[in-house]
Parts: C-alpha cells; sequence; structure tokens
C-alpha cells in the first residue's frame, strides 16, 4: 500500500493541541478502515467512561473531549468524512500554527507494521495491546 503525506493539522485544546500529518484518502483506505469497523463491532459499546483510558501519574485523568471523541468517532470519522494522518505529538498552539504555516513537502510511504492501542487522553496512543508485521 502507497501512501502520500500531503500536510500538518492539529487538533486544539485551550492553549496546546495534537499534531499531525493529514494522509490522502483513497479507496483502499476507506475499505481498509471499514473492514476494521467490523471488526471490532462486537467489542465495541455506545459510550464508556475514564476507566476504558490509559492514565500516567503525570496525566492521570481523561478529559471529556477525549471520552466524547471516542464515543462518537466511527459516525463522525469514518467513509468519506475519514481523515486519515499520523500523529505526531503535542505542542503549544502558537508553535503549531507557525508549523502549519510552512510549505509542506509531500512524500510516500508504505507501513511496514501496524498495531493497536488502548488510548490516552488527545485519543493518543498509550499501551500496545497488538503489533502487526505488515511485510510481503
Amino acid at each position: 500500500m502507497k501512501l502520500q503525506a500531503f500536510k500538518y493539522h492539529f487538533i486544539p485544546d485551550h492553549d496546546i493541541g495534537l499534531a499531525g500529518i493529514v494522509v490522502r484518502q483513497d479507496s483502499n483506505l476507506i475499505r481498509l478502515q471499514q473492514k476494521l469497523i467490523d471488526a471490532i463491532a462486537p467489542f465495541t459499546v455506545k459510550t464508556g467512561t475514564a476507566a476504558a483510558f490509559v492514565t500516567t501519574p503525570d496525566d492521570p485523568e481523561i478529559n471529556h473531549p477525549t471520552i466524547d471523541y471516542v464515543a462518537t468517532l466511527v459516525p463522525k470519522a469514518s467513509g468519506k468524512n475519514f481523515i486519515p494522518h499520523i500523529t505526531i505529538g503535542i505542542a503549544r498552539q502558537d508553535y503549531l500554527k507557525r508549523m502549519l504555516a510552512e510549505p509542506f513537502r509531500t512524500f510516500e510511504f508504505s507501513p511496514a507494521g501496524a498495531s493497536v492501542y488502548q488510548r490516552g487522553n488527545f485519543g493518543a496512543a498509550r499501551k500496545q495491546l497488538k503489533a502487526l508485521d505488515l511485510k510481503p
């Protein structure tokens, strides 16, 4: 699978934001996403609590925007609304705004592996549950 990264983005929360690199959406990614949604459907619930997430001593509570985001993720962010991306970190919004203003050099890449993670704040991958090797 060849993917193309084409811009930065970030999701704001107060004075910080969660940054990512956006990947061009294509029909292969949409089909893969739907297969994943179908595969995990028997294990999902409509809503959950903060107990479903990973916390750390430095980040002991899960913020409500994260809980709300995960509860509505599939209906709001699947199919034509899917924005494939690679999360790259958290930073202050003033820095992220400057980053977005800079030119982005597009590049192609292919995934070498995939993992399933339990999420923490901002939906960030916190605890690896399963790793998959995608080498041919």
